[in-house]
């Protein structure tokens, strides 16, 4: 069942990443939809023309302030990211009657993040990220399964079929170094609630990011850039 909608509170919230980290908590524990954790990525090119696509959004952090999300490094958002290091993103739950909207400055993840997901993701999806030449043409789908057989020789396993089905191999699969993970860390944050009669209900925050020193970074690599204090308008819908 829909679930009604709740405006933002007055005055508006003080910490926007935190009502978007609940929403998203929420989301997933209804499951609403199929994948309450679907989030668009937008980039551009160097020539200013613009693509989008739909990944999984991993996580938000609300401190020090930024989204992860993984994907494959040498696919196009993965170049596109690495030339134009801005993306924006949207996470939309129709029955939740929500959207955010989110702007920023995009770093790689620490490799060691990115190992450590990568080892908990089902045997078949890590076949298929080093079988995968993920956004370049391919002669035909034999050619890309014949892929799939091919590395999954190459590491002695099974040849993936359904994710839920036969025992896991003990082969072990390491992280592609052309897979991981990115952070976006968030300059803009827009919270939009569907209102009756198109009265939606919507605020837009924003900050200055700052590069952080190295001395400053922690170990993992998480002080990337020192945010400022959030001001806050609310709009018009």
């Amino acid at each position: 069942m829909p679930v009604p909608a709740q405006f933002l509170s007055e005055p508006l919230p003080a910490e926007p990443l935190a009502v978007a980290a609940e929403w998203l908590a929420e989301a997933r524990r209804l499951r609403n939809q199929p994948n309450p954790d679907s989030m668009v990525v937008a980039t551009v090119d160097d020539r200013g023309q613009p693509s989008a696509r739909v990944v999984l959004c991993k996580e938000i952090v609300v401190r020090p302030g930024y989204v992860a999300f993984f994907t494959n490094y040498e696919s196009r958002k993965g170049e596109e990211l690495a030339a134009q290091a801005r993306a924006a993103l949207v996470l939309h739950w129709d029955h939740l009657h929500r959207q955010v909207r989110l702007e920023g400055r995009v770093v790689r993840a620490p490799a060691a993040e990115s190992d450590a997901y990568f080892a908990t993701r089902p045997w078949q999806r890590r076949i298929g990220a080093w079988a995968s030449a993920q956004s370049r043409p391919v002669g035909s789908r034999a050619a890309l399964e014949a892929a799939v057989v091919a590395t999954a020789q190459r590491f002695g396993t099974p040849v993936p079929g359904p994710e839920d089905s036969g025992p896991v191999p003990t082969a072990t699969i390491p992280r592609p170094p052309h897979w991981g993970g990115f952070h976006v860390w968030i300059e803009a944050v827009e919270l939009w609630v569907e209102g009756e009669s198109r009265i939606h209900d919507r605020a837009r925050w924003s900050r200055e990011l700052e590069p952080a020193h190295a001395a400053a970074a922690d170990a993992a690599g998480a002080a990337a850039f020192l945010p400022g204090p959030w001001s806050v308008s609310r709009l018009q819908p």
